[in-house]
C-alpha cells in the first residue's frame, strides 16, 4: 500500500511526471484509487460510475494582430475587436452544428482582452478559453474547427491571427471492476444507501486520468453538504467529512492487503 502525494495537480499535470518517472513500477502499485470532496452534493455520499466520469481538458489562447489607429478614422484600421468578437461567437457553432448532439462537448470562451481607451482602435487582441470533451475524434475535430474558423474570420477581417493550442490531461475513465470494489467498501463505511455507482459524468478534468490510465482504479466523489462550490471563491472546506474519507481509504486498505 501506497500513499501517493501529488504536486502540481491543478495546472502542470503532476501524476503524468510521476507516471513517467516510473513511480507505480518503483513502488509495485498495482491499483489505485482517489477521492475528492464536492460541494454542493450530500454530506458523506459516495459517488462514482465506471467508465468516464470526468472530461479531457485542452486550453488554447489567440493572438490578433490589426492595424490601430483613431477611432474617428476607422477606415485606416484593421480592428482586432471586431474580429475578436466575431471569433467568440464563431466558435459556438463548434457544439452547435458540427458536433453530433449525442456527444459531449464544451468549447469556452472564457477571456477576450484588447483596448485602452475610448477613441483608440487598437493593434492586438487575445481570446483565451478552454475546451472540454471525451471522445478523442471529438477532441480532435474541436481542435480542428477551432483553427479553421479563427483562420476564416481573420481573413474576412483583414487581421492575422495565431493560435496557441495546449492539449492537457486526458479523461479521467474508471475501471469497472475497481469502481465495484471502491463501492462495496464505501457501503462499509457509510451505508449502502450512501453510495451510487451511476453518477453522471462531469465535464470538470483531473491529472490522475494518466495514473488510471497506467493502472487500474477508481475515481470517487464525496459529498461535503452545502457550501460554495470547487475554485469559488467563498469555498470552504467541510473538515468533518475527512474521518469519513480517511475510514473509507483505511477500510480499503484492509480489504485489499488484510493482515
Amino acid at each position: 500500500m501506497a500513499l501517493i502525494f501529488q504536486p502540481a495537480e491543478e495546472k502542470s499535470s503532476g501524476a503524468k511526471v510521476m507516471c513517467d518517472e516510473g513511480m507505480m513500477e518503483r513502488f509495485d502499485i498495482a491499483q489505485v484509487y482517489a477521492l475528492h470532496n464536492l460541494p454542493g452534493y450530500e454530506f458523506g455520499h459516495f459517488a462514482t460510475t465506471p467508465g468516464p466520469i470526468m472530461a479531457a481538458v485542452d486550453d488554447y489562447v489567440i493572438h490578433i494582430q490589426g492595424k490601430g489607429g483613431h477611432a474617428a478614422y476607422p477606415h485606416g484600421t484593421r480592428d482586432p475587436l471586431i474580429a475578436a468578437a466575431s471569433i467568440a461567437q464563431g466558435l459556438n457553432a463548434i457544439v452547435t452544428r458540427d458536433l453530433d448532439p449525442r456527444e459531449d462537448l464544451i468549447v469556452a470562451v472564457t477571456q477576450i482582452h484588447g483596448g485602452s481607451a475610448h477613441n483608440i482602435v487598437p493593434d492586438t487582441a487575445m481570446i483565451a478559453g478552454t475546451v472540454r470533451s471525451f471522445d478523442p475524434d471529438v477532441r480532435d475535430m474541436a481542435e480542428r474547427r477551432l483553427r479553421e474558423i479563427v483562420a476564416g474570420q481573420a481573413a474576412a477581417f483583414g487581421v492575422s491571427a495565431e493560435v496557441e493550442y495546449e492539449r492537457g490531461d486526458p479523461p479521467v475513465v474508471n475501471h469497472a471492476r475497481e469502481v465495484a470494489l471502491a463501492a462495496e467498501v464505501a457501503s462499509e463505511v457509510v451505508g449502502e444507501t450512501r453510495v451510487t455507482t451511476e453518477y453522471k459524468r462531469e465535464m470538470g478534468a483531473e491529472d490522475f486520468a494518466h495514473m488510471l490510465d497506467a493502472r487500474p482504479g477508481a475515481y470517487l466523489f464525496l459529498g461535503a453538504g452545502e457550501g460554495a462550490g470547487l475554485h469559488h471563491p467563498k469555498y470552504d472546506f467541510n473538515d468533518e467529512i475527512s474521518p469519513i474519507g480517511a475510514s473509507f481509504f483505511a477500510r480499503l486498505v484492509e480489504t485489499l492487503q488484510p493482515m
